[in-house]
């Protein structure tokens, strides 16, 4: 039965899932949002239908061990027979510096080397096409062969015998082979040498970018595993961050919560920059401000989306493939993702918090000025617009609009640092105005969010609700931690929102029913707030428990069983990622403490 406990490869360009016998079981191409050439996480093997995958098998199969290369990700399988032979794996996407730039091609190389004994291997390549409809017409040379698909032709290079990979025949592994997926090129060197120095290269070039990160000094291991896979999720052609790398794992059983995360939320991203800026990769950040900055420039007069594509592209009409039965069978599996067309107020300081960092962030190479200024000072004309006006909120709510706090708060925010930057370029004017209007802003949420009955605010206009987003009224300016009315709604969220050791997002029905699953980010808002209330060993004791949710290769996805503590939702959630780091960040003894 299909599990998360997968490994994430990839290069900023591509990625594939990796299950513990070292199967490739997702992996989209040409890029993240592409075709699932590799599809068995929704669709398991066996039956008519079985391909969508790539696997070694290995003949009499005792138990495999599993590991990426330290602060990498190359990950290493190693399988075992009941007869003493090993089979090691190497799983990587190559990166690496050439000719000033990254070399990050569309390219998956697996090496597979003897280890001992006399193991015998059946190497099945079975590419999918048209979202796990049909197989790929075939057609091969002397050392390759070549997946013919509608719209994308991939090539396999190997020095393997192309007999076997095409008859997957079972044969004696004596020594290494190498298989080079990628696109339909021609290479030029042997695939064992070609395999040997690109994983070397890309070693080197994650090893000197792990280098770089200024992480905390407790748990830097998973918060180097969390970095690596956050920027994994960036796409360096356009600089977009995408959610997550699948689409429509279910965030309970059966629970028909099935959505496409291969896109870039304007609010996640933000969330993701701003953790990597904290820990000094401001590349990425580079990257996705010019994402943002292009579409803020190309749309006009249009309201900004929630949601776009990795290219910019607006339209990410939702529909259900038939082909694929889902993950443990639990459809519908979903393509594109309606969002887009939702009401989000809370863009527009998504979008300004984001750019902010261009006017303070003295390492970055571009920086803010008044023209870009003058650009983003209509999105807080939109944001002082519409703030207490009725959207779907931060959890996107298909059923109904309300008008939520959270978006509520992000409109002011984008207000009161455009009131920063004007300050910061000298725009006393500007200063007055954009004060002002966040003043005015501030003033009518807290009165219309502030339930004096319940002693909290609470996550609507005029409403009796809490959701987990007020645990984050401080961490944008907008109360302080110190305020008693922060403690009271933490309180609040505690006695509502808890169960066992996770925090819900909510707990009351929406459009398909009562939240069964924890939405792990809101754990560690949770985690935060405790620390920020001077509750740090409660805090760091439940880090510890969430700590203990990653799966076997430091990994979350979006949502947990509070009771059985088996993940669910869409893998590998940056969402949960960031939480991670943020956490521990904020609950690290300091490096002179602790040395």
């Amino acid at each position: 039965m299909n599990n998360l406990d997968l490994a994430l490869i990839g290069n900023c360009s591509i990625a594939a899932l990796v299950d513990e016998k070292a199967e490739i079981v997702w992996g989209c191409f040409p890029r993240f949002d592409g075709d699932p050439v590799f599809c068995s996480l929704l669709r398991e093997r066996g039956g008519a239908e079985d391909f969508g995958y790539a696997a070694i098998d290995l003949a009499d199969f005792s138990h495999a061990e599993q590991a990426y290369l330290d602060n990498t990700p190359i990950l290493v399988t190693r399988l075992h027979d009941r007869l003493g032979g090993v089979v090691e794996i190497t799983d990587f996407a190559p990166r690496m510096g050439a000719f000033g730039r990254f070399f990050r091609p569309m390219m998956l190389i697996r090496r597979v080397r003897r280890v001992s004994g006399s193991p015998r291997i059946t190497v099945r390549l079975r590419p999918a096409c048209d979202h796990g409809a049909t197989r790929p017409a075939v057609t091969w040379g002397s050392h390759h062969i070549r997946y013919v698909m509608p719209r994308l032709v991939l090539r396999l290079t190997t020095d393997a015998s192309i007999t076997a990979l095409l008859e997957e025949s079972t044969i004696f592994l004596d020594d290494e082979i190498t298989l080079i997926f990628g696109p339909d090129e021609t290479v030029t060197e042997s695939p064992g040498e070609l395999g040997r120095r690109f994983q070397d290269e890309t070693a080197l070039h994650w090893r000197e970018w792990v280098r770089m990160l200024a992480i905390p000094f407790e748990w830097q291991d998973a918060v180097i595993r969390a970095a690596i896979t956050l920027k994994l999720n960036a796409f360096d052609d356009t600089g977009a961050i995408i959610a997550a790398m699948t689409t429509s794992i279910p965030e309970a059983a059966g629970s028909g919560r099935n959505w496409d995360y291969r896109y870039c939320w304007l609010r996640d991203a933000t969330f993701v920059i701003n953790v990597l800026n904290r820990l000094g990769a401001t590349r990425t950040m580079e990257g996705y401000l010019a994402y943002i900055l292009n579409i803020v420039a190309g749309n006009g007069d249009a309201p900004l989306q929630p949601v776009y594509g990795i290219d910019g592209r607006t339209a990410l009409d939702e529909t259900q493939v038939p082909c694929l039965p889902g993950y443990r069978g639990m459809g519908p599996v979903r393509i594109g993702n309606q969002a887009w067309q939702q009401v989000q107020h809370d863009v527009y300081g998504a979008a300004i918090l984001a750019a902010t960092h261009v006017f303070f962030d003295q390492r970055l190479t571009r920086r803010g000025d008044e023209p870009l200024f003058r650009r983003l000072e209509p999105l807080g004309e939109r944001a002082a617009k519409c703030f207490n006006q009725p959207d779907a909120g931060p959890w996107e709510l298909r059923g109904f609009a309300r008008v939520h706090t959270f978006s509520a708060v992000a409109c002011w925010a984008a207000c009161d640092r455009l009131a920063k930057i004007a300050d910061r370029l000298g725009l006393l004017e500007r200063v007055s105005y954009w004060t002002a209007r966040a003043r005015q802003m501030h003033a009518e949420i807290v009165e219309q969010t502030w339930n004096p009955e319940l002693n909290s605010f609470v996550s609507t206009f005029g409403g009796a609700e809490l959701d987990a987003s007020l645990l984050l009224l401080p961490e944008v300016g907008f109360i302080e931690a110190s305020d008693p009315r922060y403690a009271a709604t933490v309180a609040a969220v505690e006695g509502r929102l808890r169960q066992g050791d996770f925090i819900f997002r909510y707990v009351e029905a929406d459009d398909f029913g009562k939240p069964e699953n924890a939405f792990i980010f809101c754990t560690f808002w949770y985690i935060n707030a405790l620390a920020s209330l001077g509750r740090r060993e409660e805090a760091r004791a439940l880090f510890e428990k969430l700590l203990a949710c990653r799966n076997r290769h430091g990994l979350l996805a979006e949502h947990v069983d509070p009771k059985s503590g088996e993940p669910w939702g869409n893998f590998v959630q940056t969402y949960s990622m960031v939480g991670l780091i943020t956490s521990a960040i904020r609950l690290s003894k300091r490096w002179e403490q602790a040395v």
